[in-house]
């Protein structure tokens, strides 16, 4: 009779002799107290299944008797890849790395392969293409001068010729790319769909889980920069990272999801002949360098990206409302933060928003999401307003409040500081510290640094 999946067995730990009923000892080979129960599930992959189907049925553990191993880590050979990671890629973890076609996230993998065979002697990497032909990824290579000739490249759909290839060669790094072009015949034939995203990540994510090994898959995006397919896939991964892009060379890395690290960790790397390099001097990305007067609208915050902190440049712009209501355009900054500080400054400094349209920029191409950047933002507002420029090398920090209150933000000496290493002379800030006006109120956040003009 065909044994039916899911039902119990009862198997000798020591021969492997197998029966329905639980026997104090073992007919076979007379042992005592070996037979275990355990569940049949002939159809499963997972490397925790036996040969003959069957696996040891799950049992609470105490976690008092729980052995806390230490993370392993392997160096993709990028310090930005390995910020945004928070240190490395760590074993038996999968990433899901998502970006428009064309960013350069293929360029970004096959340079890591190459960082790892050059670092790891004797290490494998599994690069799974099923967009690319072997000879475009060898090219690719060539052409950016990469030593990769180690690496097992595997151009196929089939998810069951990517676990063949996994359980031959049991690599160090298994690279997909990508899962949406995966497929499998127990899941249809059309690559892409629901049942097939799920099903297919999570025999890969099964496989890694149990070995010290490192999954990387890319993933394509929608229009609105979000990765395409079931949210569940986001769910089922350790990581999660973001590439971006705000113009034809700088790529920004960012991980929306990680359970090994940080996710305010910022990656910044410029896309030249010879592939993704990392930015050595990252504020040079976010300030213009003006030979003349700071124009109106413009003013400068000192922001943190994960451990380092940045100086960049929120420029505002204010024209009359071409319709009956007034419209704020902004991609870099929230647009309901900008009306939210719009409507404060109205309130509580009596400088009229509602019949403007306002436009909000950050140089760069930079994403804020911090609350440190409202006083910088109500200053850039204010100045595009009445266009009156706000002085020369002054950087602008504060949380604002509804009430009109610059709060204190966090870390505010180590964004001072930098910003006095990139010779900005004067800070306006919410507590007094070293070379800065204390300010507690938009009020008093103007006549700092409006009442001389």
């Amino acid at each position: 009779m065909a044994k039916k999946k899911g039902s119990i067995v009862y198997k000798c730990s020591n021969c492997g002799y197998t029966q329905p009923a639980w026997l104090g000892k073992c007919p076979q080979c007379g042992e005592w107290n070996t037979l275990e129960e355990c569940i049949v599930d002939p159809n499963a992959s997972s490397p925790r299944m036996n040969a003959d189907g069957t696996a040891k049925k799950a049992r609470p553990v105490p976690l008092s008797k729980i052995q806390v191993q230490s993370e392993g880590r392997v160096s993709t050979g990028n310090a930005e890849f390995d910020r945004v990671l928070g240190g490395g890629a760590v074993k038996c973890s999968a990433v899901l790395l998502g970006g428009e076609p064309g960013i350069g996230k293929s360029t970004l993998l096959i340079q890591t392969a190459a960082s790892v065979l050059s670092g790891m002697e004797k290490a494998r990497v599994l690069y799974v293409s099923g967009e690319e032909s072997a000879s475009q990824i060898k090219s690719r290579a060539i052409r950016l001068g990469l030593k990769v000739d180690s690496l097992e490249i595997l151009c196929t759909l089939r998810l069951e010729d990517i676990l063949d290839a996994l359980d031959s060669l049991n690599p160090l790094l298994v690279i997909i790319d990508s899962i949406q072009t995966v497929y499998s015949v127990e899941a249809g034939v059309v690559p892409g769909t629901v049942s097939q995203l799920k099903y297919c990540a999570n025999e890969l994510i099964s496989w890694v889980k149990e070995r010290d090994s490192v999954l990387i898959m890319t993933a394509h995006v929608t229009k609105d920069g979000t990765i395409a397919g079931p949210k569940s896939l986001e769910h089922m991964v350790d990581t999660v990272i973001s590439f971006e892009r705000n113009n034809d060379e700088v790529r920004f890395l960012r991980a929306m999801k990680n359970r090994f690290g940080s996710i305010d960790e910022l990656g910044i790397f410029q896309m030249d002949g010879d592939g993704l390099k990392p930015v050595q001097d990252p504020s040079s990305l976010f300030l213009t360098r003006r030979q003349g007067a700071l124009p109106a609208g413009v003013a400068c915050v000192p922001v943190f990206e994960g451990s380092r902190v940045f100086v960049v440049e929120v420029q505002a712009l204010t024209v009359p409302a071409k319709a009956s209501m007034n419209r704020v355009y902004s991609d870099r900054v929230d647009s309901a933060r900008v009306s939210r500080v719009a409507a404060v400054l109205e309130k509580r400094a009596g400088i009229q928003f509602s019949d403007q349209d306002i436009y909000i920029n950050v140089a760069g191409g930079v994403r804020l999401t911090e609350s440190a950047i409202d006083a910088a933002l109500a200053a850039a507002l204010y100045s595009a307003r009445t266009n009156i420029p706000l002085p020369e090398q002054t950087v602008v920090v504060g949380e604002l409040s509804l009430a009109g209150e610059i709060r204190p933000v966090s870390k505010l000496k180590q964004r001072l500081k930098a910003a006095k290493e990139l010779g900005f002379s004067r800070a306006v800030a919410p507590s007094s510290e070293e070379d800065a006006v204390a300010v507690d109120s938009i009020k008093n956040l103007v006549q700092a640094l409006f009442s001389g003009k």
